[in-house]
């Protein structure tokens, strides 16, 4: 369990520092890809619009909401 320090006493759970470091450089990074994505949708086909859908939701667990606001399901 590196990065992790458990208090028996008071029963909580503290996170290191650098975990919170990987937590941020992964927002800032599907941040990136999703500006990536919505460019290459302006001009992208209809199957080129299913794969773009499906590498949003293996990128972030609110993949499926960002596909039916950007209505990418639409044929």
């Amino acid at each position: 369990m590196a990065g992790i320090i458990l208090d028996y006493e008071s029963k909580e759970l503290d996170v290191s520092c650098s975990e919170r470091k990987r937590e941020l450089r992964r927002r800032r990074h599907r941040k990136k890809k999703l500006s990536i994505f919505g460019r290459k949708l302006e001009k992208a086909t209809v199957s080129e619009r299913t794969v773009i859908a499906d590498k949003l939701r293996s990128l972030t667990p609110g993949g499926d909401s960002i596909v039916a606001r950007w209505d990418l399901e639409k044929r």
